[in-house]
């Protein structure tokens, strides 16, 4: 092992992207002269490190490394080896002693313990066609719906991520997402954190089992077909004092003025994006999931709290940047070129941002401005819908343009629609719960909302739990309440998103042009008196999907909507049916339409649309 000028030159210019390959603790390549792991860390204003594990007692007197004028410390510990738990023992320039984890550990000790585990990251991959072909997959044009979980609480399973992953495989399969999307799985000393306390950047939690056992959880998911996207925090990091906080005595990886370095809403320390080594070590970390660990998306947290210095700030409690605006400069150069390097060496993933401002073109080329990433959650959608769908329909013909408002902007950015972990905590309920009226109606808005969000341009993004309406709001010490799947109501809404996940795949019109207006336009718009709505989604050469809303408990008959092809036309799906838990009200799964001009449409559909449901309709297709 050696460092390059290169490396140090790359790594203190913000350029460096494979840290995790010369920082850290390191297996000596085969044939080395010595026995024993090489170490390296950045503590550009220590006066002496060493380093400390259960080979040497703790006592590090004899394993001290030593620096260069890049602020690294490096040297070849003889007594280590894989498995051996160590710490660097850092002396600051005060000559104050701090004992901190690796930074770029590749596996810690199980939380409370705070040690730093030599790891081996050797593993036979088996995802071969899977990294073929993902390309097609993970694209713009591609059917994508996602299933957000926390590890910990989706399925209590001995056996950690290997057991995990067969459970997760079947269920997933069954259910049809796409992609599954792990709440931060990278090691956080704080567990009802749910991740997002992250210190471990380089390190899946050992929680679960090893780098190997996560390997394994995702290798698994790719040959059955199932992308994993991962979660990741590089907005803030929790001031343990085995950490990343004052890790040289100095603010090494934070901003030393609290007006910038600390978080007044999570009580933690934020990045310093002007320093060059940080951003180094932050893009590190995400290409150090996507290269090492096969993940085929990254969804940056709290993208919003990066980009504005007066973020969650009172007045006076921000510094404005060099040019008296409230934008943190620093981290939007910092997302531009983390986005160009990941898209640059694995053009078939994506970068997704959880940004809830109307910051513009998050989701946009940075060559054109914009930050770069591949597609940006939707978190106005998320709000005006579940304000809307938690009014008594009696009152939603008056709110109209909660429900409608999203197709004003829905094409300024590649959105995900999300009903994620963040609506169904804090007091929030569970996603049934939001629902207004009597059981049977609670259960019909549901499948209206995630019928109605799978209708949708966008990619869409479901919270486990939900899709089989868990009656509590989520709590990360306790498992789903999976014995709800006994109940017929509870069954239908899983059986009512496993049948909306296949006609995603199935019909590209509701899919192929989710980025694209080309790909929607108004049936029916404006009809707030009866709370319907009809659009009808579209792709080049492929039949056309008509979807009809119905958002009150009053059924229609013989509702008139405008479509562009004569002939037969199927009810591809009804969320109102029997076997979804619904009254079973339709068009007995076909209707033939009219040549009756309407909605400026040359036909037209003479239909019966259930109460509190969607209908998905298609011409009839031969054989």
């Amino acid at each position: 092992m050696q460092l390059t000028d290169d490396d140090r030159w790359r790594f203190n210019s913000g350029a460096h992207v494979d840290l995790a390959s010369i920082l850290g603790a390191h297996i000596l390549p085969e044939g080395s002269t010595t026995d024993g792991i090489w170490f390296a860390v950045w503590a550009p204003n220590a006066s002496h490190v060493e380093v400390i594990g259960d080979w040497n007692g703790w006592d590090g007197a004899n394993d001290s490394l030593h620096p260069d004028d890049s602020g690294i410390w490096h040297g070849v510990i003889s007594g280590a080896s894989v498995g051996s738990c160590y710490k660097y023992r850092i002396t600051g320039g005060d000559g104050a002693i701090h004992e901190k984890a690796d930074p770029f550990a590749f596996r810690t000790e199980e939380p409370p313990r705070t040690g730093s585990v030599v790891g081996d990251l050797s593993y036979d991959w088996g995802d071969d066609e899977w990294m073929r072909t993902r390309a097609a997959n993970n694209a713009a044009d591609a059917p994508i719906s996602i299933y957000e979980l926390h590890l910990g609480s989706w399925r209590y399973e001995p056996g950690g991520y290997r057991a995990l992953a067969v459970q997760l495989a079947d269920y997933i399969t069954q259910a049809g997402f796409t992609h599954v999307e792990l709440l931060p799985i990278m090691e956080h000393p704080y567990y009802p954190s749910w991740g997002y306390q992250t210190l471990g950047y380089f390190a899946p939690s050992s929680r679960y089992g090893s780098p190997q056992d996560f390997k394994f959880l995702v290798d698994l998911l790719h040959q059955r077909g199932i992308g994993v996207i991962l979660d990741w925090v590089p907005s803030h990091f929790p001031e343990d004092a085995h950490g990343l906080a004052k890790f040289d005595g100095t603010h090494l990886f934070e901003h030393a003025d609290p007006r910038m370095g600390f978080h007044p809403d999570w009580k933690s320390a934020i990045f310093n994006y002007d320093r060059h080594e940080v951003r180094s070590f932050l893009m590190s970390s995400a290409m150090f999931w996507l290269d090492e660990y096969h993940v085929d998306g990254i969804r940056v947290d709290a993208v919003a709290s990066m980009l504005y210095r007066d973020y969650s700030r009172k007045e006076g409690e921000w510094i404005p940047n060099e040019f008296g605006g409230r934008e943190n400069i620093g981290a939007v150069q910092f997302m531009r070129q983390l986005n160009e390097s990941v898209y640059n060496r694995h053009p078939d993933v994506q970068m997704i941002a959880e940004e809830s401002t109307a910051w513009g073109g998050v989701s946009r080329p940075t060559d054109t401005g914009g930050l770069g990433f591949g597609m940006k959650w939707d978190m106005g959608w998320m709000h005006d819908t579940l304000k809307f769908l938690e009014r008594e329909p009696i009152h939603r013909t008056h709110h109209h343009a909660e429900i409608t408002f999203r197709m004003l902007y829905a094409f300024t950015e590649n959105f995900t629609l999300p009903l994620s972990h963040d609506e169904v905590v804090h007091g929030k309920g569970s996603m049934v719960d939001k629902m207004p009226g009597d059981r049977w109606q609670q259960l019909a808005n549901l499948r209206l909302l995630y019928s109605y969000q799978w209708s949708l341009p966008g990619k869409k993004l479901l919270f486990m739990g939900c899709e089989f309406a868990v009656s509590d709001e989520w709590a990360h010490d306790q498992e789903l309440a999976w014995e709800l799947l006994q109940y017929p109501e509870h069954q239908g809404v899983l059986d009512l998103i496993s049948d909306l996940n296949g006609i995603l795949r199935s019909e590209p019109a509701l899919h192929r042009l989710d980025f694209d207006p080309e790909g929607f336009s108004w049936v029916v718009g404006n009809d707030h008196q009866n709370s319907v709505l009809a659009f009808e989604r579209h792709a080049p050469g492929e039949r056309p999907v008509v979807v009809v809303t119905n958002f009150t408990p009053l059924p229609h008959k013989d509702y008139q909507v405008g479509v562009p092809v004569g002939g037969e036309w199927t009810e591809l799906l009804n969320s109102d049916a029997e076997r979804y838990g619904g009254s079973n009200l339709g068009n007995d799964g076909a209707i033939i339409a009219s040549d009756q001009t309407n909605h400026g449409r040359p036909f037209s559909l003479n239909i019966t649309v259930p109460p509190l449901s969607v209908l998905f309709l298609a011409p009839t297709t031969e054989g």
